[in-house]
């Protein structure tokens, strides 16, 4: 079933001060840190978002509707963003914007190479970055006409979604060690991290990425990453 607003051709005009009214957004981010900054853009921006939090849940999505744009995340609890950028892409029914994000900047190169059109890298926080973007993968006849001021705005996510993820780290490390996805933890983590600029929990879950680059682990670095979310976790609660 297609998105009746998805389609070009009959959705609201967008305007100057709304270049992305009309469009329908899928976000594919396990972060909710990182997908309430892209909600508020969107918000700002006069387009409508939807979110999934894996693969299997945007495949769902994808189901019952065709986004006029995706932005899908490299790495999910459930596989790689650029397999899923290859199927929007090189599908029968391709989605004509696809969108990449990482907070990895080395992710750009395996985003292109799947196909990606344009890379935004995390955290994301500059509306005027975000509309440029979006706006310079879509077809001219979905971009609003004339001249359009570049807004210098930034958006600033709810701590509390900061939290919420902190949690599911958290809950990730409670399982057996043996049993832990050490790799996506501390992606994920490293996501998290630079989204909220927190330097140390970005460090922490750095450390234990290049261990695992090297095919070796690091239980000092994921003590300290353990540490580094509880003493997160008992702040907020504090404040």
């Amino acid at each position: 079933m297609t998105d009746p607003v998805d389609t070009y051709l009959i959705r609201r005009q967008p305007t100057a001060s709304r270049p992305l009214l009309g469009l329908t957004i899928l976000l594919v981010e396990d972060s909710r840190f990182a997908s309430e900054a892209v909600r508020l853009m969107c918000l700002r921006s006069g387009a409508r978002i939807r979110r999934a939090d894996c693969l299997a849940s945007a495949h769902k999505h994808l189901c019952t509707y065709r986004p006029s744009v995706a932005i899908v995340d490299l790495g999910l609890p459930d596989g790689h963003g650029e397999d899923l950028i290859r199927e929007l892409r090189g599908g029968p029914r391709p989605v004509q914007a696809v969108l990449a994000t990482s907070g990895d900047p080395d992710g750009a190169e395996r985003a292109f190479a799947a196909g990606a059109q344009g890379f935004l890298e995390k955290p994301v926080r500059s509306l005027g970055d975000f509309q440029q973007t979006v706006l310079h993968v879509l077809p001219p006849e979905a971009r609003p006409l004339g001249l359009r001021a570049v807004t210098e705005d930034t958006v600033d996510p709810d701590m509390l979604a900061f939290r919420d993820d902190l949690a599911h780290v958290a809950e990730l490390l409670t399982v057996a060690e043996s049993e832990q996805p050490i790799d996506y933890i501390a992606q994920f983590v490293s996501g998290v991290a630079r989204s909220a600029q927190d330097g140390p929990l970005c460090a922490a879950a750095e450390a234990i990425l290049r261990a695992q680059a090297r095919g070796a682990a690091n239980p000092v670095a994921l003590s300290r990453l353990r540490n580094i979310v509880q003493s997160r976790l008992e702040r907020q609660i504090a404040i």
